[in-house]
């Protein structure tokens, strides 16, 4: 499948609905709480004061949902876990806001928030929550997100690189040894997932003209029409489009629908109705007082995020700190590679200085899915000991990768629950770590692997340098 000139692709397409819902979506959203199971930390890149739990006990579901939130995510970090592991967990995860919600008596609608370049644990996710949660009259993938360039449009999802729109499939993410797959095609993506389970013929479609030129109306009278326990795939290439969307499914459940959504992030803020851009932050909002330097720690090994890394390290002033792979593997090594790291760490940090972590950039990995999980859990784990080392509170915290960010999160900060403030760049969440935390009230930046420029890590480590320093006198 070809890629395609990005500008006059668009310009080809139909106009845009005309009119905005967002006020409509937000006034009719408060109805219900939507729950967000988030497979890592990057979904929370488009809302803004929304709060986010690490854990799904029921009385912390019960807790949440006392409240009546049009919104609250619970971080789930399952892409990083292999299938059976991620079955259970969503059983229990299930099990345990069904009950939480018959408790509070607060009506519920899940979406299940993964990658919108198509990774993670379909359709293993929305069985198990189907079997506990359901049933469902479809169940609703919305991939589309505009802060990262996915785009979908006759069905085929695309990634946008530069001037260009590059079917998903032909891109280095539907090379992931864990989730990797062959077709941009979302219908022949299904039936490729469910091994034919759903063959693509039987996938239903929002296509874009309906979206553009039909409105909420005709979109909700379509939702209402799918035959029970279809998947139906929303074409969206602008954020009117999806809040489009987000009005139908709205109205299609005040009329007695129930969906089950698969999306990635765009679908949340347009479902609530919120914009992503009110939600961007100054970086004094979420930079601390302190006069220790700030800390960016890299994981991600996707090639973005080397070019980033790349272009942070090209601009100087920092201490940068490269963590070698193949020692972080070598069970006689790891310790005392981690024990330097440590301790160099530690004295940038106190001394003002802001520091760059990151693991090498020659991908280990295998060709087995389970093995490849493994590699990727054991360089984690060495990551948060990094974290567990840290004795003094960074000025700002950058976690770049998702899986990265939420091991971070939950095992070296020991973050339960924060709050979203935002995004510092449009697809970047910032959160305000609890009380519970390791620094509590510490900014925390979850900057995923895929977003942004090649200069978008290196302008906003730039940007908190800056608004540290003391203005003239």
């Amino acid at each position: 499948m070809a890629d395609l000139d990005k500008l006059a692709t668009f310009a080809a397409l139909p106009p845009v609905w005309p009119d905005d819902v967002l006020a409509a979506n937000r006034a009719a959203a408060s109805a219900s709480t939507l729950v967000v199971l988030d497979d890592d930390p990057t979904g929370t890149q488009t809302v803004r004061d929304i709060a986010v739990v690490t854990t799904w006990d029921t009385a912390t579901l019960r807790a949440e949902l006392a409240g009546a939130p049009a919104c609250f995510y619970i971080l789930t970090n399952s892409r990083s876990l292999a299938p059976d592991a991620t079955r259970a967990l969503h059983r229990e995860l299930a099990a345990n806001l069904r009950a939480a919600a018959a408790a509070t008596n607060r009506s519920i609608v899940v979406a299940s928030r993964s990658d919108s370049t198509l990774r993670g644990h379909f359709p293993l996710e929305t069985d198990i929550l189907a079997e506990t949660l359901g049933p469902f009259d479809a169940t609703i993938l919305t991939p589309y997100f505009e802060a990262g360039g996915r785009y979908t449009f006759n069905d085929t999802h695309y990634v946008a690189e530069g001037s260009r729109l590059v079917p998903a499939a032909e891109t280095p993410f539907a090379r992931d040894a864990a989730f990797g797959y062959r077709h941009s095609h979302l219908p022949s993506y299904v039936e490729e997932k469910t091994a034919g389970r759903i063959r693509s013929a039987e996938v239903a479609t929002l296509p874009l003209d309906l979206i553009r030129q039909g409105g909420p109306v005709m979109v909700a009278e379509k939702l209402r029409a799918l035959p029970r326990g279809s998947v139906c795939i929303v074409n969206a290439s602008a954020p009117r489009d999806i809040e489009v969307f987000a009005a139908a499914s709205l109205a299609a459940e005040r009329a007695g629908s129930r969906f089950l959504y698969r999306t990635a992030a765009g679908f949340v803020a347009a479902r609530i109705g919120q914009s992503p851009q009110q939600a961007l932050v100054s970086p004094e909002a979420f930079r601390t007082s302190t006069a220790h330097g700030g800390l960016t720690l890299i994981g991600s090994y996707v090639p973005k995020t080397t070019a980033q890394l790349d272009a942070l390290l090209a601009t100087g002033g920092q201490t940068a700190i490269e963590l070698s792979v193949a020692d972080l593997l070598d069970p006689v090594r790891r310790n005392s590679v981690l024990a330097a790291a440590i301790a160099t760490m530690n004295a940038a940090l106190t001394s003002g200085r802001d520091t760059v972590v990151s693991t090498s950039r020659t991908l280990v990995t295998s060709v087995d899915a389970a093995t490849s999980l493994e590699i990727g859990r054991r360089i984690s784990d060495a990551l948060i000991m990094l974290v567990q080392g840290l004795s003094v509170a960074p000025r700002y915290f950058i976690a770049k990768g998702g899986i990265t960010s939420s091991d971070t999160a939950t095992r070296g900060l020991g973050v339960r629950r924060a709050l979203v403030l935002g995004q510092a760049l449009p697809g970047v969440p910032v959160w305000r770590l609890g009380p519970e935390t390791k620094f509590p009230g510490l900014g925390y930046v979850v900057f995923p692997g895929n977003v942004g420029s090649e200069t978008a890590l290196a302008n906003l480590v730039t940007q908190l340098r800056d608004s540290a320093r003391p203005g003239p006198a």
